[in-house]
């Protein structure tokens, strides 16, 4: 399970209880991950942002502020990266900062290898140009038919690819989505949230009755 920093400001550490997921309730703990300023200067790119106020995230992050750092790749590329994501898998729940993991394991695979890097940073020069000058500042309809039109090329593939485990594992999604985490460990779901789905209306009781316990 994967989480991102979360600073109190721009260079400042976050405090509180480390750990990921409530296996229990399902709910994210403040996090205690340092951001170093010599560390946090390194980068080639800085992605920053906040957690709205008043969503479901706002009450467990330590901070509305977050940063991420990116090794390889420029903020421009991650920021156009996070959009393509999000035309990819559109979650108006999801903060940026979910994404903003997107373009931090795709910087690592641009840190990790030249030709990683090149296609990267290559597929987003190409979105800038289909769009007529910047991707992020295109409208929806029209980066929507950008990423269409280079559906299953190796950058496509690369990215969308990235996103399932990007976008999904980590504790701000499983949040989000009210999942509350491993529970074949605990016996199971039976007894822990078997229909606890905040996205889906109650079953009848015909329709799901009570498990059988033995």
């Amino acid at each position: 399970m994967r989480v991102i920093p979360i600073a109190q400001d721009l260079l400042a550490a976050m405090s509180a209880d480390g750990g990921g997921c409530n296996e229990t309730e399902g709910q994210v703990p403040k996090l205690a991950l340092p951001l170093v300023r010599r560390e946090f200067l390194k980068g080639s790119g800085i992605l920053i942002g906040s957690i709205a106020t008043g969503s479901v995230l706002a009450a467990f992050a330590p901070s509305p502020v977050w940063a991420v750092e990116l090794k390889t790749l420029s903020k421009s590329e991650g920021e156009t990266l996070m959009a393509m994501g999000r035309v990819l898998y559109p979650h108006k729940k999801l903060p940026d900062a979910v994404y903003a993991l997107l373009a931090k394991d795709l910087d690592a695979k641009a840190a990790a290898a030249g030709d990683a890097a090149t296609l990267l940073q290559g597929g987003v020069k190409g979105l800038d140009q289909a769009a007529g000058g910047s991707f992020t500042k295109a409208s929806a309809a029209k980066q929507l038919a950008v990423v269409k039109a280079i559906e299953g090329t190796p950058f496509f593939n690369t990215v969308r690819g990235q996103c399932v485990t990007s976008l999904y594992d980590n504790d701000m999604a499983f949040t989000v989505f009210g999942y509350p985490g491993s529970a074949w460990e605990k016996g199971g779901y039976i007894t822990r949230g078997f229909q606890d789905l905040k996205w889906l209306s109650a079953p009848t009781a015909e329709a799901s009755p009570p498990p059988y316990m033995g």
